[in-house]
């Protein structure tokens, strides 16, 4: 029996695939994107979450905490990153929710347990189960037991993936996965790495990889300002995957290749602070709808079937 570090299960998601779904946020990514909407997926470990608005200055933590992370000022509650070892007794002892745990080891067979409570669901929205994160690809071998076994369930099985990680994990998971989305960002290799910390070398070839696969396929783009929303690095996106359908078709492949345009949006900004991660992409507005609009034009005159969500 696997076990893995996951994040968070989210129960009723209607944005990680079709139908109602619950999407497994698995612990742990390779990238750095600095404008990350889930930042508390990027460490491959256990991390205290400080909310400093939540706090009422009770002085639990303080009394509890073995470690002596967390220490109370005339009042002002001050909380030592470098000293926390993720007892977790702080968290139990705080009452108005200004310190969570994030992450926790679970078995393979817990997740596919919460997973499998809203199967009717599943049944009658043409929903599933979603593998997201974090990347799914750095626990292929948790990431496969939850999808084979929940699809010998006859539950419809998804992976989000950022492309960036080993080619054969990605291949293992492909057998027991009913659809991937995979997101694409920058084609430039030298703004890629400007912009999410790693080359977009391997993350170009998992697409091809996955051009082969006879599964549906949802490219998606995260389209943020002054990084890929210019003519030029977003038409590169739409030319590379237009050359990805023609030779999906080309192979006499029919399985569907569609493409999302995201919006960035800073919904997740106060997550950094509570991690003690700097918010680079603060200065940044969400893209207007024209200018999404826009985008997707340039995508449907190449020919690729998009849409904005």
């Amino acid at each position: 029996m696997t076990r893995d570090l996951v994040f968070h299960i989210q129960r009723f998601s209607i944005h990680d695939g079709p139908g109602i779904r619950t999407t497994v946020f698995m612990k742990g990514c390779a990238m750095a994107c600095f404008w990350c909407h889930n930042p508390e997926g990027r460490h491959p470990y256990r991390e205290l979450q400080y909310f400093a608005d939540r706090c009422i200055g009770c002085g639990e933590c303080v009394r509890v905490c073995p470690s002596g992370a967390h220490e109370l000022l005339a009042g002002i509650h001050r909380f030592s990153r470098e000293r926390c070892a993720t007892h977790g007794a702080c968290v139990d002892a705080c009452c108005s929710g200004a310190l969570e745990m994030n992450g926790r080891i679970m078995l393979a067979d817990e997740v596919v347990h919460e997973v499998l409570q809203d199967k009717p669901f599943y049944a009658s929205s043409g929903g599933g189960v979603t593998l997201s994160g974090g990347e799914p690809g750095l626990h292929a071998g948790f990431s496969l037991e939850i999808l084979q076994r929940t699809k010998d369930e006859g539950v419809h099985t998804a992976i989000e993936t950022c492309g960036h990680c080993s080619t054969e994990a990605l291949q293992s998971l492909l057998p027991a996965t009913d659809l991937i989305m995979m997101d694409l960002k920058l084609m430039t290799a030298d703004k890629h790495e400007a912009a999410t910390g790693n080359s977009n070398d391997r993350i170009v070839e998992n697409a091809r990889l996955l051009a082969f696969a006879e599964k549906p396929l949802i490219f998606r783009t995260p389209i943020v300002p002054s990084v890929n929303d210019g003519d030029e690095e977003f038409g590169g996106i739409a030319a590379f995957i237009r050359e990805l359908m023609d030779l999906r078709r080309s192979r006499g492949n029919k399985a569907p290749i569609s493409y999302e345009l995201l919006a960035f949006h800073k919904l997740g900004s106060d997550k950094y602070s509570s991690l003690g991660m700097n918010y680079t992409a603060a200065a940044l507005d969400p893209p207007t709808k024209d200018q999404m609009h826009r985008l997707l034009a340039i995508a449907e005159q190449a020919g690729i079937e998009a849409k904005i969500r």
